[in-house]
């Protein structure tokens, strides 16, 4: 079955954990176990042009903390130089007014700081640092006051599921462009903290109600919302090129040393994006290839919404289930299809 009509000739972004490093002890981290090595300096140039020369159109740092890396300006001026749009993730943590100038003279053109809740103690407490939540505000201010577009990125889980209106109204105040609302993903620490800290079925067909409700009502901010399963909700992502995850479809993902994957939260290597070609592996990965061409089962054969869907997350769906074409287990919609 054919889910996709549309899949580029490279991948339009790649998000790439050029470290997996991290000052920070997030509970939900899903690469704190994943490989120590990294690629130095004119390794991860070479990479920079490889993914020029394939015409990817952007590259969105992350890790770990990407600015653990003391090297990343000068990779990002070199992908900026090349024509690469260049954004990163980040915790804030280290992005000072003089950091926030550096970000933009290497040609950062967007930058998103994560924060997961409105009160500071919550936050603190998931991301495991004391005053992260103030040093992510502060980072946020720095990066406006330099010129970079800004946005917050929230995962969403049992700490903040009672204050979705309080991390709009803090977005607000931030005067950032955009807030990702993220599903939680089941990877890593993830998947070990999922008992107390992933939501049930009907938890999250209750916020993504009124994420849409807020996504409709509010302005001056954009709400994104990640998540393929709302399509049962009756919103058709527009912004979307594809149906469905797009991990594999537009995104690739590359690991600390060269490895690359779906997405950062599929640890399944398709190759090696130092020693193998990248738009062969994006062309003929069989992997990518099962991803992109999902075959119902279960209640999603009856499922009135699958073809907007196409069975929810992809990588969730796999760290549960162990077979991709499952139902997505967050979903709340009945196997009659109600």
């Amino acid at each position: 079955m054919k889910n996709n009509a549309f899949i580029p000739s490279a991948p339009v972004t790649v998000n790439w954990a050029v470290t997996n490093a991290c000052n920070f002890r997030c509970k939900h981290c899903y690469s704190r176990a994943d490989t120590k090595e990294e690629l130095d300096f004119e390794a991860l140039c070479a990479i920079v042009r490889k993914l020029a020369q394939a015409k990817v159109f952007s590259v969105n740092f992350g890790g770990g903390e990407p600015l653990l890396r003391k090297d990343l300006p000068g990779i990002a001026r070199l992908a900026a130089d090349l024509g690469l749009t260049v954004s990163m993730n980040s915790n804030g943590f280290l992005v000072s007014a003089d950091m926030a100038r550096k970000l933009k003279e290497a040609g950062f053109a967007k930058v998103g700081i994560s924060i997961d809740s409105p009160k500071p103690q919550v936050h603190d407490q998931f991301r495991g640092v004391a005053g992260s939540h103030e040093k992510a505000l502060a980072a946020l201010a720095h990066l406006k006051e330099a010129g970079i577009e800004t946005s917050i990125s929230s995962v969403i889980c049992k700490i903040n599921i009672g204050d979705i209106d309080g991390l709009v109204q803090m977005a607000l105040s931030a005067g950032v462009s955009n807030i990702n609302f993220h599903n939680f993903k089941c990877s890593g620490l993830g998947f070990t903290n999922k008992d107390t800290l992933d939501l049930g079925p009907a938890e999250w067909k209750e916020f993504y109600t009124r994420a849409l409700e807020l996504k409709k009502t509010v302005k001056g901010l954009r709400i994104s919302l990640e998540d393929p399963i709302i399509a049962s909700l009756g919103h058709k992502n527009g912004d979307s090129l594809v149906k469905g995850s797009v991990c594999g479809k537009l995104s690739l993902n590359i690991k600390s040393n060269g490895d690359m994957t779906p997405c950062g939260f599929i640890p399944i290597v398709i190759g090696n994006i130092c020693k193998d070609d990248l738009l062969e592996v994006w062309d003929k990965s069989p992997v990518l290839e099962m991803m992109r061409n999902k075959v119902p089962k279960g209640k999603c054969l009856s499922c009135k919404t699958y073809s907007e869907c196409l069975g929810g997350c992809t990588a969730r769906t796999l760290a549960l289930t162990g077979d991709i074409n499952n139902p997505d287990p967050h979903c709340w919609v009945s196997p009659s299809g109600e």
